[in-house]
């Protein structure tokens, strides 16, 4: 398995961080279930525990920073990070305090009196809007709660926010364990794949992946496109697809795409036949039909039983794979097949690495309990994404490379 220690950016083992302050941005964008404080999906609190316990055993005074949901600059008492903070403490059995603001006379305080290893979690970064609009003197008054500022955000690092660039440049910083194994990871995968390399694509929207996608083309030995941005490539290639959701201002990429793989020698396969309904609903009837046969009134739900047998086929020699996106509405039973057998096609492939790009994905995988059998399941939804487009991703930039 690579090491964190193979990134080109500095990490926390790269740092003197005996006994200092250590301000450490965290992706805690969890969800509640409706109507209450009780978290969801810990999968991101767990995620970060291994920096922290470092962090502890090198007597940090460990100052955490998350925003949580889209509270707009203002209080929203559903957002309060206190519900976290108390998951945090059960899974870490550190006692971890909290504030009801992020920054003030009150939290460097807080922050200055906390005992060697203890935490403090300051409230909903996003409550202030200096957040989002990286404003300058809220990241300062950020910095000025510690001496070293560590990204573990991996999540948040595709934004441009005072939390995960502004502080970066305003302390000494680095990348926090979680946050090197995603880019160790990500960039192995695309930087020097063990072939065969095979990208699985899904999901509804093909506008989402076609950055993804180019960028893919020339890297990959073969391309799978599933979920319901098939539909745009089927209509690119003259196919009917009936009441499917297609995006018609892509078609023209689409097909120029198609072309470039083409060029490139690359073996873009699309699915032989699919799952169908009348309705987009859970309950809705539905049926398998050839990939040009979809009839009107009709929408692709899910790749079929055939296309997800030839998916299995072309996985099975694979050494790297990345998969982001499902193969249909995988939420919804009659639906989640082809989901279902890519991510146990994934899991059973014992000699190769197998990365999982974060969102939607990753809860497939984890609804099936196979998150444990993949190499790496990444935490950030857009933010692998953007990274697997080849985009700069401003958290990881603002870092120190290694000397």
């Amino acid at each position: 398995m690579p090491s964190a220690a193979t990134i080109s950016k500095k990490t926390v083992e790269d740092v003197d961080l005996a006994g200092k302050t250590v301000l450490v941005r965290v992706d805690y964008n969890v969800p509640f279930r409706p109507g209450t404080v009780e978290i969801a999906d810990d999968s991101r609190i767990v995620a970060s525990c291994d920096t922290l316990k470092y962090l502890a055993s090198k007597r940090c005074k460990i100052v955490l920073a998350s925003h949580l949901g889209r509270p707009g600059g203002r209080v929203v008492e559903e957002l309060r990070l206190k519900p976290v903070a108390v998951r945090l403490s059960q899974l870490t059995d550190y006692a971890v305090e909290t504030s009801l603001e992020c920054t003030g006379d009150r939290v460097r305080e807080m922050a200055r009196s906390l005992p060697c290893g203890g935490m403090l979690m300051l409230e909903n970064l996003r409550f202030d809007p200096g957040e989002e609009s990286n404003d300058p003197d809220f990241a300062s008054a950020l910095a000025s709660l510690a001496e070293v500022f560590v990204n573990d955000a991996f999540g948040a690092a595709h934004r441009a926010h005072a939390s995960t660039e502004g502080v970066a440049h305003l302390l000494p910083s680095a990348a926090g364990l979680l946050m090197a194994r995603e880019l160790d990871m990500l960039g192995g995968a695309l930087r020097s794949p063990v072939r065969p390399f095979v990208a699985v694509l899904g999901g509804a929207k093909v506008s989402d992946k076609l950055g993804v996608l180019s960028h893919l083309a020339g890297k990959v030995d073969i391309l799978l496109v599933g979920g319901g941005m098939a539909a745009t490539f089927f209509k690119a290639a003259g196919k009917s697809v009936g009441d499917s959701l297609v995006e018609d201002s892509k078609i023209d990429e689409v097909s120029e795409f198609m072309r470039d793989a083409a060029d490139k020698g690359v073996d873009v396969r699309l699915p032989g036949d699919v799952v169908v309904a009348d309705g987009f609903s859970a309950t809705a009837s539905h049926r398998v039909v050839a990939s040009d046969g979809v009839p009107d009134g009709w929408r692709i739900m899910d790749i079929g039983p055939e296309a997800a047998g030839s998916f299995e086929s072309a996985l099975r020699p694979a050494r790297t794979v990345i998969w982001n996106g499902p193969m249909g509405v995988f939420e919804w039973e009659p639906f989640a097949g082809g989901t279902e057998r890519i991510a146990k096609a994934l899991a059973g492939l014992s000699e190769a690495t197998t990365v999982v790009g974060g969102g939607s994905t990753a809860e497939a995988v984890a609804t099936l309990n196979l998150d444990g059998e993949m190499t790496h399941v990444s935490t950030g939804g857009g933010a692998s994404l953007e990274f697997m487009e080849g985009k700069i991703l401003p958290g990881v930039a603002a870092l120190p490379d290694r000397d």
